[in-house]
């Protein structure tokens, strides 16, 4: 498949959003062969790592595991801690992907708003066992601070096509909980956004 590079550069008050798009993962063959491999799109939510004084390492360990998985996937962007960025980096994503998946900014210090970004989505409407589901995980792995995680999920709409978002903890661990989760339902998940069968 042919990679698709498109830069997006946003402007906030106080901050700058770059977008760099770039698909990785799936084949043409499995394409023809099955259904086709979902597209996921990774956010990376984090002042610092927007800022280029720490390195993003749950964005890229998300997109390892999902291209490891089956999927499509991207590293879309990186934006910092802020309602507005998130929110637009949400929306531009959701035109390129079937699943939006953001990492950080779900706990419960004062700089962590992706779930109220969440509600800056016009049409968000939950999808609450995915969120549980992860948390579980995380607990069931011995992570007792993975209960502190308000991270939500839920389904927007991006042109005529239905997108299903997915916020995750901003640490690889976490990452790594969440696509474990996310794996065995996403092909199921998207058909099913698309209008297809249960």
């Amino acid at each position: 498949m042919p990679s698709c590079n498109l830069a997006y550069k946003l402007r906030f008050a106080n901050s700058q959003v770059s977008l760099v798009f770039g698909w990785v993962g799936g084949s043409t063959r499995a394409w023809k062969a099955g259904p086709v491999a979902p597209r996921v799109a990774v956010i990376t939510i984090s002042d610092r790592s927007h800022r280029g004084e720490r390195e993003d390492r749950s964005g890229p360990e998300a997109v390892r595991l999902l291209v490891r998985g089956g999927c499509r996937a991207e590293a879309a962007a990186v934006v910092p801690d802020d309602i507005a960025a998130i929110a637009v980096a949400v929306r531009v994503a959701a035109a390129r992907a079937d699943v939006v998946l953001t990492t950080g900014g779900t706990g419960l210090g004062p700089r962590d708003v992706t779930p109220e970004a969440m509600d800056a989505l016009e049409g968000f409407t939950e999808a609450p066992g995915l969120a549980e589901a992860i948390r579980s995980r995380g607990v069931a792995g011995g992570v007792a601070s993975a209960v502190l995680s308000r991270g939500r999920a839920g389904i927007i709409s991006s042109g005529t096509r239905r997108v299903l978002v997915v916020n995750t903890p901003g640490s690889p661990g976490g990452v790594r909980d969440a696509v474990a989760v996310l794996l065995p339902i996403l092909t199921h998940a998207v058909d099913q956004l698309a209008g297809g069968d249960h």
